[in-house]
């Protein structure tokens, strides 16, 4: 194993002296002697040794090799063209722009930087950084840098080491655990909570040093006695002490409001063995020494962790009776553990679940595992981050908060995003200080200021969209309701003429008492019921539907029933059949044919002939069978004929719509056979059945027309 060890330590070493001779070759002369270009090359290197640990793509290194010199302005980009490969350069300077993404974030949030990001924000500043790589492990890079900046702070002063705590807390040391970079998190861990809470740091670290050599001495015993155990047993093993990190021990402390002497994993031995076998054949040896502590054991081999994490766990009461925990696993689970894309991120976060993202960071942490597939093509890192996060876009208020919106958002849905009131009162936006138009597309990390007016009086164009004002829905549910509640005069007058009418009409209004129909109806008073009768939420027929209900309740004689309109009558009048007319004809009802679309007949056994649209796919699976039944129609000379049509409107949900639709129809001088609604709440749309009856086929498709351009309308479709 330390062979083994030292060769890939070996192997690592020159490949960083190999990327940085080649950085260092296209340096000017002038320029590598320089103590600038020394300390950028030190950080550089510092920074190349963090991520080789993981990731030893000879693109990468030599990219974070570059990077320092890059900022440092010792060299620029262009020059470099031609000079080095294309993907070295790009990567350094997205590497670049992830750096300043993370200072321009800060300086955003102001002078503040000790006060602690909120939840919320910091979750979106984690992800707006996610969707700003161009290469995943551009990420990796990125928290190695801040590690590096992290271990120089220790002789900085306070207010520098902890705004670099509050950075590493809100957003690296959980990019790190997300991501399965685990060595790195506990280490951005331990130096935020040294740099933000000193004298608790202070005192665990004393606690664990007043007892060092002992604990150092009872490790080493333990482990030279395992050892003999183990190979006495047939089992070939390392065994070595494991660290306990403070910020660990801290945080266990605190949750379980434990002693320094309760926490039993401060002496701990790790045994790594080479196969699962072997895992149960140490357990049963460290159980055979000594005993284990009930509740202290979880075998996570037999039952990984939902993240894949493979180890067994126990707690013992060792030598001398003082509790030690032994954890046991293969090489393969502890490299994985250790540098792979095991990472129980959720458990340890106590966030809630969001799939979406999870399945991106899921295949982030792929990507970033060791030994990727040698057959990936060359642009699939860059194929699969760049589609990552395209559905959505982050963006800074002048404070630094963070918004998320859906991708090709504009300013105004930022600013209903923020607050209804300030996407009422928008009148202008600027974005990274230049102003822009209201239709712009907001970009990730842009800094977004929105200019408002003294009144709220949005605009009734952010709702056609084909202006491109709104790309989000819930923006333009809000303009929606604006212009419901202002137009809320003209719609309850609208409805009082509807109530009026219905009643007049059918003679109910001696007959029915009032408050009964509102309590049919559901509804708080008169004026309510007239309003939601003008915007179309409540129809006519569901009206006259409460008021035959309350009819029969109170035993009302009901005038003399008018037989409803049905299509029942299905005959095909004035259709000629072979030329001849006068024969028994029904029209199919799966496609309802109108005329002049082309028909074909097909001969049914006891009801004549039934005429199809001559695209119909009904005939067309009836002539496979029987084609020998397929006769030739037209549509006859017969005037003035009415033909049934069906079709389907499906829209955004909103109130009014029902009313506009029945509008347009009424308009028309068509006459509604038949309609149904049903609302879907969660997608929060409306599908419409209506079945009407038209002359020919351009006034059918007139008025399919004109409904598919009434707002909020998805598609119009006939049956």
């Amino acid at each position: 194993m330390e062979t083994t060890a030292f060769s890939a330590e070996t192997d690592i070493a020159d490949l960083l002296v190999r990327c940085e001779t080649q950085v260092l070759a296209v340096l000017p002369e002038e320029i590598r002697d320089q103590a600038s270009c020394q300390s950028a090359l030190h950080d550089g290197r510092a920074v190349a040794q963090i991520v080789a640990a993981y990731d030893q793509d000879p693109a990468v290194l030599s990219a974070v090799l570059l990077r320092p010199l890059l900022s440092a302005s010792l060299v620029v980009s262009e020059q470099l063209v031609g000079r080095l490969p294309t993907d070295i350069l790009d990567q350094a300077k997205a590497l670049e722009r992830l750096r300043s993404f993370e200072l321009s974030a800060q300086a955003l949030r102001g002078a503040e930087v000790s006060t602690p990001l909120p939840g919320n924000q910091a979750e979106g500043l984690r992800r707006m950084l996610l969707s700003l790589v161009t290469d995943p492990r551009l990420v990796l890079a990125r928290i190695a840098e801040q590690l590096h900046t992290m271990r120089l702070a220790r002789q900085a002063p306070e207010s520098i080491q902890r705004h670099l705590a509050e950075q590493s807390t809100a957003l690296y040391s959980p990019l790190a655990n997300r991501l399965g970079l685990g060595a790195l998190k506990w280490e951005l861990e331990d130096l935020s909570f040294r740099y933000r809470e000193p004298a608790e740091y202070r005192r665990i670290a004393a606690s664990l040093n007043e007892r060092r050599t002992a604990r150092e001495a009872y490790i080493a015993a333990v482990c030279s006695r395992l050892d003999q155990e183990l190979s006495a047993a047939g089992v070939t093993a390392s065994v070595a002490g494991r660290p306990k990190h403070i910020y660990s021990i801290w945080r266990k402390m605190t949750a379980k409001k434990l002693a320094f002497e309760q926490v039993y994993d401060v002496r701990a031995v790790r045994i790594l063995v080479t196969s699962v076998a072997d895992c149960y054949a140490a357990l049963g040896v460290v159980h055979g020494l000594w005993p284990y502590i009930a509740g202290e054991f979880d075998d996570y081999v037999a039952t990984p962790k939902s993240n894949g994490y493979r180890s067994i766990h126990t707690a013992v009461h060792g030598p001398d009776e003082r509790t030690l925990e032994v954890q046991i696993r293969t090489h393969d689970m502890h490299q994985s553990s250790e540098l792979g894309v095991a990472a129980h991120w959720r458990y340890k976060e106590g966030s809630g679940r969001d799939v979406s993202y999870e399945r991106k960071l899921e295949t982030l942490r792929a990507l970033l595992a060791p030994q990727p597939q040698a057959d990936e093509p060359a642009d699939f890192l860059s194929t699969v981050s760049k589609s990552l996060f395209a559905e959505k876009v982050y963006a800074f208020t002048p404070r630094g908060d963070v918004a998320e919106l859906d991708a090709g958002s504009t300013p105004i849905d930022f600013a209903y995003d923020l607050h209804t009131n300030l996407g009422h009162r928008c009148r202008g936006a600027r974005v990274n200080g230049r102003m822009v138009s209201l239709d712009y597309r907001l970009k990730n990390g842009d800094s977004v200021e929105i200019i408002t007016a003294k009144q709220a009086t949005p605009s009734r164009d952010w709702l056609v969209e084909s202006l491109g004002f709104l790309a989000t829905r819930s923006a333009r549910s809000k303009v929606r309701t604006f212009f419901r509640r202002e137009d809320g005069e003209l719609n309850t007058a609208h409805g009082k003429e509807i109530y009026e009418r219905e009643m007049a009409k059918l003679a109910h209004d001696e007959q029915i008492s009032i408050p009964e129909l509102l309590a049919e109806l559901n509804q708080p008073n008169l004026e309510h019921l007239h309003l939601l009768l003008g915007e179309g939420e409540i129809s006519v027929g569901q009206l006259n539907g409460a008021l035959g209900r309350l009819l029969k309740r109170t035993h009302v004689p009901e005038p003399e029933p008018v037989a409803p309109v049905e299509i029942r009558d299905n005959t095909a009048t004035g259709i000629q059949v072979m030329g001849i007319g006068d024969l028994l004809t029904t029209y199919a009802r799966c496609c309802r044919p109108v005329p002049p679309e082309a028909i074909s007949g097909y001969v049914t056994v006891g009801r004549g002939v039934t005429i199809h649209r001559s695209s119909c796919a009904n005939l067309t699976r009836l002539k496979l069978k029987n084609p020998e039944r397929i006769i030739p129609v037209d549509w006859g000379q017969a005037p003035d004929r009415l033909f049934y049509a069906e079709f389907t409107v499906h829209a955004s949900d909103r109130r009014g719509l029902v009313r506009d639709v029945s509008a347009l129809l009424a308009d028309a001088k068509l006459s509604i056979e038949r309609m149904n609604t049903v609302t879907d709440a969660s997608g929060q749309t409306a599908d419409m059945t209506i079945s009407v009856q038209v002359h020919a086929l351009d006034e059918l498709e007139r008025v399919l027309t004109r409904i598919a351009g009434l707002p909020d309308v998805l598609s119009v479709r006939r049956r």
